[in-house]
């Protein structure tokens, strides 16, 4: 692989050079003899082609070389419409090619440019076409905390641009976890110090550790799966997401791009307690909550349990005095009532609703006998004019009524000779002719 901008001149001599030095050194290595005798015995070996010699050396170099860091200085930096990166990483004294696939490129947390110092994680390889050999890079981070910075500080400004730090998208905490998500190196002492808090403070509540590394190369990788375990495993009610304090270096796990969105698409609440109270991370924007230390971080998501008893004993005390008072207001209303002439006094106002009982009562024989004496009254004058109107009393006092079939006759005229009638008197009826 050449660079760009350089002759074909140019890309010959560099891969000569290139190939030379390290096949001499291995040469060195396992033929020490220089007598004459060895020379003419190699002289009279069948020559190697191209090819051959470049699949030994292919070999020797990537077995030898299989995992590396390597720092140095970033130039003629292109990112090709592939995705994938090729540069050079160069020093006061010599210059490399590498190559960063398109699939390793996407987890970078900064952009990389000329003039960056870099530290670079990956292997030898031999590029067979050209017959160099480069470094096939894995990660890579900033190497100066001058480089740190600058790539934070971008990182951050993208993130902000994207909402992810705004406080619309805050999880709140629940007041009062059973079950609290731990992201951390097992073997840190922010883990003992969060257990021993956790466990001081509120011992019922229960732990489950995510073992994690913290810091180096595939750090942010664990973090992210420890992230997406723990929202499908969904029986916590929170994450704490820790780890002590270091340099940027040691800490720039927390402020990758794709710990940043981990976060930010959890359903759990996360909260972040990376390094000392001075250091800021990305994640520290991000999550729900910031913690200054993992010690702080315990003290945060659980309640103290001494204090809670004591907020329930303040409580018990409040409502018990306040049930004293109640009970004691009411007593007293009781007292004046039992005192008062209206509930020591009944019977008087039993005996007034019974006299005024007496007297409607009275009043109302007296009023139903008028009633009754004028209506008796009433029908005898009835019965006096029913009986001066019965025929009966008429016809005892010598009157008879005469009937012509069996009609009453009350004209003389209406009579006629031979008729036949029949005569009622009081004590009885007489039939007769008239003449």
């Amino acid at each position: 692989m050449h660079t760009c901008g350089s002759t074909s001149a140019e890309v010959g001599a560099e891969t000569a050079l290139i190939l030379t030095a390290p096949f001499f050194i291995l040469i060195e290595r396992f033929d020490d003899s220089n007598n004459a005798g060895d020379q003419l015995r190699n002289s009279e070996q069948a020559p190697l082609t191209v090819t051959e010699i470049t699949h030994r050396i292919k070999a020797i170099l990537e077995k030898g070389f299989s995992q590396i860091s390597i720092q140095g200085e970033l130039s003629n930096f292109k990112r090709h419409s592939s995705g994938h990166l090729y540069f050079t990483l160069k020093d006061e004294g010599a210059q490399i090619s590498a190559v960063m696939w398109r699939s390793k490129a996407a987890t970078l947390s900064f952009a990389p440019e000329d003039g960056m110092k870099i530290v670079a994680h990956g292997r030898v390889t031999v590029y067979e076409v050209r017959g160099y050999y480069q470094i096939e890079v894995s990660s890579m981070r900033p190497l100066g905390a001058g480089e740190l910075q600058e790539a934070f500080e971008k990182l951050k400004r993208k993130l902000a641009v994207e909402g992810l730090f705004d406080a619309a998208h805050k999880k709140p905490l629940p007041p009062f976890p059973e079950h609290i998500g731990l992201i951390t190196s097992p073997t840190g002492a922010a883990l003992q110090d969060m257990l021993n808090i956790l466990r001081r403070r509120f011992p019922g509540v229960d732990l489950v550790l995510y073992p994690v590394k913290v810091q180096g190369p595939g750090a942010a990788q664990e973090i992210v799966q420890a992230i997406s375990d723990f929202n499908a495993f969904g029986r916590v009610d929170l994450l704490i997401l820790g780890r002590g304090g270091g340099s940027i270096e040691d800490l720039w796990p927390f402020n990758e791009e794709i710990v940043a969105r981990a976060i930010y698409h959890s359903s759990l609440p996360i909260v972040s307690a990376v390094g000392h109270e001075t250091d800021f991370t990305i994640a520290d924007f991000v999550a729900d909550l910031r913690a200054p230390t993992p010690s702080a971080a315990a003290e945060l998501v659980v309640r103290d349990k001494q204090a809670l008893l004591d907020i329930v004993r303040n409580n018990w005390y409040t409502v018990h005095e306040s049930m004293r008072n109640m009970l004691s207001q009411h007593k007293q209303n009781i007292h004046h009532l039992l005192k008062s002439y209206s509930f020591n006094k009944p019977i008087d106002r039993l005996r007034q609703f019974s006299q005024r009982v007496d007297e409607l009562d009275r009043s109302m024989a007296s009023a139903i006998g008028h009633k009754c004496a004028l209506a008796r009254s009433r029908s005898e004058a009835l019965q006096h004019r029913i009986t001066a109107m019965d025929p009966q009393m008429v016809l005892r006092r010598g009157y008879s009524i005469v009937r012509k079939d069996q009609r009453i006759v009350g004209s003389s005229k209406k009579l006629h000779s031979q008729d036949v009638i029949m005569i009622e008197f009081h004590d009885g009826d007489v039939q007769s002719t008239v003449a």
